[in-house]
């Protein structure tokens, strides 16, 4: 139960990032979301990623990957609309 619980949040969690995506959208403007601290956690994000595809914990690995996915999207948005 806490695997299957922790298996689902670790896919849900990352699609919370697409209400930021879209609201960057749909203002058009990407200028109150710091640069440095959204490029930070995308370095932060992409230096766990060889350490989670190494890992043997399943959930660890597809909440990375999916999470610098989506992350991926929000940084390319900011800077879209920087």
């Amino acid at each position: 139960m806490i695997k299957t619980l922790g298996f689902v949040a670790a896919i849900v969690l990352p699609f919370m990032n697409i209400p930021l995506i879209l609201t960057i959208q749909r203002r058009r403007s990407s200028k109150d979301i710091s640069l440095i601290w959204t490029i930070g956690v995308w370095l932060c994000l992409a230096g766990m990623l060889p350490s989670a595809l190494i890992s043997s914990d399943p959930i660890f690995r597809i909440f990375a990957v999916i999470n610098l996915t989506m992350f991926s999207l929000v940084v390319a948005q900011v800077l879209r609309f920087r």
